[in-house]
């Protein structure tokens, strides 16, 4: 686990800042620690057992508190999964394989096999975004429906470590002036849940060793063996992603995704809730799942 932090103390920080932030979680919940060939993973899982399932992957330098402002709504029609990818600041095993393999689609089998789901929606934020993407491309018979927030290898990579490198000589206010560049500035008025992810990504930040280098882009045949519904949504002053192109190579190449360009919105999008939802349950009748 230390590999992935600065130290051990840092890994404790991290991880303490983590369980404190999850007992913010708005909807009852269990906490599962599921065996995958990569060591064991992390899940939260609420929302009505036999409703139809749908799984989380959040992005990098984060865990599954990403989708605290989501979940009271997705979990009113879903058995939610939020599931801490591997290698992430979060409490599943810091292994990283290379990106460029197959590796993560076997995680994801072992996890929903260690679910007992065998077709699932997902849902995902940039590395988690492209992490579904991936396994809807390799396991397309395992996908019911895919919804992906600002997601790499669709639009090119920025050089944001370039752009940033002075800023990370100067501490804790540039650690903080890099995250208002990625997330946008955070409203002064939080409420305790929002405070608490604040302090979890603080910690994050001066804790954490990122992962470094490119994320594959997929090639326009891969991309073109998506069948199942697909929504993308992007904002137009992403640091890290070029969205415009992310757009534009979306529409010439899936034409019949859903588009969602947000021209004032950083790279980790706000307030979509009600897109999302209604893009996952546009199949499903408009009543909460109940049985």
């Amino acid at each position: 686990m230390t590999a992935i932090f600065k130290s051990a103390q840092a890994a404790r920080s991290v991880i303490a800042a983590y369980r404190e932030t999850l007992s913010y979680w708005p909807v009852p919940h269990n906490h599962l620690a599921l065996p995958t060939r990569q060591g064991e993973t992390f899940v939260v899982a609420c929302g009505p057992e036999h409703a139809p399932p749908l799984l989380l992957l959040h992005g990098s330098q984060a865990n599954s508190a990403s989708w605290i402002p989501y979940v009271s709504m997705l979990a009113q029609r879903f058995r939610v999964y939020a599931i801490d990818l591997i290698g992430e600041a979060g409490l599943s095993a810091p292994s990283r394989p290379p990106l460029d393999s197959d590796a993560y689609a076997l995680w994801l089998d072992d996890v929903m096999l260690a679910l007992q789901v065998p077709r699932a929606a997902l849902a995902g934020i940039s590395l988690g975004a492209w992490m579904a993407l991936d396994f809807a491309i390799r396991r397309p018979a395992r996908v019911e429906r895919l919804a992906l927030f600002c997601p790499p290898g669709i639009g090119a990579q920025k050089r944001f470590l370039l752009r940033v490198a002075p800023l990370l000589l100067l501490g804790a206010w540039g650690r903080r002036r890099i995250r208002d560049i990625v997330l946008g500035p955070m409203a002064a008025d939080l409420p305790p849940a929002g405070r608490a992810v604040v302090r979890l990504m603080e910690t994050i930040d001066r804790s954490f060793r990122p992962r470094l280098g490119k994320i594959p882009v997929f090639t326009d045949s891969k991309l073109r063996a998506i069948t199942m519904p697909l929504l993308v949504i992007v904002g137009g002053r992403d640091a890290l992603i070029d969205s415009a192109q992310t757009r534009q190579r979306m529409h010439r190449v899936l034409p019949n995704a859903k588009v969602c360009f947000l021209g004032d919105q950083p790279h980790f999008v706000r307030g979509q809730g009600s897109t999302v939802m209604d893009f996952l349950t546009e199949d499903m009748d408009g009543l909460p799942y109940d049985a």
